[in-house]
């Protein structure tokens, strides 16, 4: 994988940094999304534990405010049977209205489709409509409500289908 650091207005998007950027990326999960989810609590010291290894199971790219600044948004996300599956995507809500989660999205699309991937899938928590706001504005469509999850799954073609 590539290690280089792309310039968006004021972020940097790079590749994740374990040693550097685990601990923040821990941190926001623990207090932006652990709190919408269903399925996870934020004393679950198992999947806390279990994080750095998901990291490493997929693609995790950061954006900072400087080449060398901590991380104030991510996104991991990894590919399977052609399709983009967007694991996380999480702003610190201090730095949310700043676009970072859009260049997040659109460097994870873009990882997708060269790739070939014809379409990327995520979940969406019930409660997070802001999230779930987000996400049509960039094209995702609800495709239906998963009731064990209580989460919506979206979908967004990467590719138009062949003639």
């Amino acid at each position: 994988m590539q290690r280089r650091s792309v310039e968006w207005k004021d972020a940097m998007i790079r590749a994740r940094k374990a040693r550097t950027d685990d601990a923040e990326l821990v941190r926001l999960i623990r207090t932006e999304l652990i709190p919408m989810s269903h399925t996870a609590r934020p004393l679950d010291a198992r999947m806390i534990r279990e994080l750095p290894k998901r990291f490493r199971k997929g693609n995790t790219y950061v954006a900072t405010r400087s080449k060398f600044g901590p991380p104030v948004a991510f996104v991991h996300f990894y590919v399977h049977q052609n399709q983009l599956i967007v694991d996380m995507l999480v702003t610190h809500p201090e730095h949310r209205g700043r676009h970072y989660g859009t260049a997040l999205m659109a460097h994870a699309e873009a990882f997708g489709k060269a790739r070939h991937c014809h379409v990327a899938r995520l979940f969406v928590d019930r409660i997070n409509g802001r999230a779930h706001h987000f996400y049509n504005k960039l094209g995702y469509h609800t495709v239906r409500y998963v009731p064990e999850l209580q989460c919506y799954e979206l979908l967004k073609p990467l590719a138009s289908p062949s003639l």
